[in-house]
């Protein structure tokens, strides 16, 4: 296996290292996508647990947030549409590095929301998307108490990075330090239900909608921030993708069933993301 590590540069300049473990004979490639707020670096354990089974696991940095040349505030700003962008770029390298294989995208939390907009936003290269601990932040999509709690919250972070010029996330336990952009395209979805990128042209939600690959899906049953009832909501925009989907248990990941404890314990789920007869899809 090999361990590398590439700059990636995006369009207007960004920069930012994709962290890769490449099998001696990968089958597939997969561009990884972190969750808001989380460093790549801390999914090596997944990525080398992909390989070990066959998987080129490539992580995605985001703007803003460790090895990224940027950081949110003092009139630099960033959207979902300069995330979207990025992405693009990190895709680049790791097909450079995996010409020829099949790809994928996916990713954990917001990770995973971005991954499907980047595979439907990009027809015929994504085969499938892998979601972990992932869901949209619809308030309607969640059980009570959140349902009721998210919307005054959403609105009171949108605010907050407005006033601030970024939002403060690693003091108030929210991410980590993210552009204004980002949470406002954030709190329109969880709002308003609808996927959007100030800037972008093209219509994410119609993108979605059209998305025909294969979708593999797993909550865990501690998990208030990604409940089952938010992936669902999620993967009812990708009307035609052929979905699997799994709910565990502490018992079954190995570790607590929460939203985070399973990236030091990612050798279960990584077995299961690439067993394609682990379920049978919905």
């Amino acid at each position: 296996m090999q361990s590398r590590v590439f700059v990636v540069q995006s369009a207007d300049g960004h920069q930012a290292a994709l962290i890769a473990r490449i099998p001696d004979a990968p089958r597939a490639s997969l561009l990884w996508l972190p969750a808001l707020g989380v460093a790549a670096r801390h999914y090596i354990p997944l990525a080398e647990a992909l390989a070990a089974d066959g998987i080129a696991a490539f992580l995605h940095e985001w703007r803003g947030n460790g090895s990224s040349s940027v950081r949110a505030g003092g009139g630099i700003d960033w959207g979902y549409r300069e995330l979207l962008d990025d992405i693009d770029a990190s895709g680049a390298i790791a097909k450079i590095h995996s010409d020829g294989l099949p790809g994928l995208a996916g990713g954990h939390s917001l990770g995973g929301q971005l991954a499907c907009m980047h595979a439907a936003l990009s027809p015929g290269s994504i085969r499938a998307v892998w979601l972990v601990a992932s869901g949209a932040p619809y308030w309607r999509a969640f059980p009570r108490p959140m349902r009721w709690l998210l919307p005054p919250a959403a609105r009171f972070l949108q605010w907050l990075a407005q006033r601030r010029g970024f939002l403060p996330g690693r003091r108030i336990g929210f991410g980590g330090n993210e552009a204004t952009g980002v949470i406002t395209d954030w709190a329109r979805t969880a709002l308003l239900g609808r996927y959007a990128a100030a800037g972008l042209k093209s219509d994410i939600e119609q993108a979605l909608s059209a998305f025909d690959g294969d979708v593999r899906a797993m909550t865990f049953s501690d998990d208030w921030m990604a409940p089952p009832s938010s992936l669902q909501f999620l993967l009812a925009k990708l009307a035609k993708a052929r979905i699997t989907e799994a709910h565990w248990s502490a018992d079954q990941v190995g570790a607590s069933a929460d939203h985070f404890a399973w990236m030091k314990h990612p050798d279960a789920i990584a077995a299961w993301l690439t067993d394609s007869t682990a379920t049978k899809p919905t």
